[in-house]
């Protein structure tokens, strides 16, 4: 039997969509239109990355202190180069780039600003992993046109973000997005025969509580107590709480995060003292965490930094990294408790 809603495009969606907003415009549809066509480049050349020689490192360091890989500066320049002209943004800012994008001047500008990862994961792709792209997109609220004033303009709230959202390049291309306020999550599945993402996953809920966590248990050395605590906790027999949960760790955040979104579970990326310039983590704020934070959130679920909700921060910087915790939303409270210290094992 064919899935409810199979069929519709995301175009015809995002339109739907638009029609429940009195003051939505078509600028919004053509903005998403466009990284859709960004993604399906992208995808087209992940499938076909290990006949194409664009696997393994670029051996330069980006503004993360990470290499660079070659499909990292593939994904971010499609995407610039297909932003850019749509007219509708005002600025980007990139994983990938240490300042914020600007719009070349031969393009006109909008009220949009779109931030981006444009390969989560990519370190993975020599062993087939499943990546992604992960987006946020935020309304500008200034008259502000100059870049260097612009940054007040994107250092907003993820509670801000008017659209936020992924895409995961694996067994196949999903498109997994939302525009907040109540409307929900939405999948949709990249058919290669007809070149559109159709609807596939109507409306995404993920459970109230899972039974699977994701950590990098390698960096056990690295946590402080309260970490170990909570992560022992969900090791740990109890017939009552459905205890132990199962550990599942990719290594991919994209793939990590989708799986328990549509199975329930918690992802963790806690802060830890394995490296000294990165205290609270590996991972942005403004790039990974808030729009996977959204995207949760409308799906029922929970994201926080152990001691509040994600969506409530207010960025300092652009490349700003946060803990995370994200998933299932009694088990995210259950991990805000333990790294709060309210909570502990026993």
């Amino acid at each position: 039997m064919a899935k409810k809603g199979v069929g519709i495009t995301v175009t015809q969606h995002i339109l739907q969509q638009q029609r429940q907003n009195p003051e939505a415009t078509g600028a919004f549809t053509t903005l998403l239109n466009e990284l859709i066509v960004a993604a399906k480049v992208i995808s087209r050349e992940v499938n076909k990355a290990g006949l194409a020689d664009i696997l393994g490192s670029t051996g330069r360091i980006n503004v993360q202190d990470e290499q660079v890989q070659k499909l990292d500066v593939f994904a971010n320049s499609v995407i610039i180069e297909r932003m850019q002209h749509v007219g509708q943004l005002c600025c980007m800012g990139s994983e990938e780039n240490a300042d914020l994008i600007e719009i070349p001047s031969q393009y006109p500008k909008g009220p949009y600003i779109i931030v981006f990862d444009p390969l989560d994961g990519s370190s993975n792709i020599d062993v087939n992993v499943s990546i992604g792209t992960i987006f946020g997109i935020y309304k500008k609220t200034s008259d502000e046109t100059d870049i260097e004033m612009l940054m007040n303009d994107v250092l907003q709230p993820g509670l801000n973000q008017v659209a936020a959202g992924y895409f995961i390049y694996g067994s196949s291309t999903m498109m997994v997005y939302t525009t907040g306020n109540g409307t929900g999550v939405h999948g949709f599945t990249l058919y290669p025969s007809v070149g559109e993402f159709l609807l596939s996953h109507e409306n995404i809920r993920i459970p109230e509580k899972g039974k699977i966590y994701s950590v990098n248990e390698g960096n056990v050395a690295y946590w402080d107590e309260k970490t170990r605590a909570l992560v022992d906790y969900f090791k740990s027999r109890d017939k009552d709480s459905g205890r132990p949960y199962t550990s599942r760790y990719i290594g991919s955040l994209v793939a990590d995060f989708h799986r328990n979104l549509l199975k329930g579970g918690i992802f963790m990326y806690p802060a830890d003292n394995k490296d000294p310039k990165k205290p609270s983590g590996k991972l942005r704020l403004m790039v990974e965490a808030n729009p996977l934070a959204l995207v949760v959130k409308e799906a029922g679920g929970y994201a926080s930094n152990g001691n509040g909700p994600i969506l409530e921060i207010q960025p300092m910087e652009f490349h700003q990294r946060v803990p995370l915790y994200i998933g299932s939303r009694e088990d995210v409270l259950i991990a805000e408790e333990f790294i709060s210290g309210k909570r502990k094992l026993g």
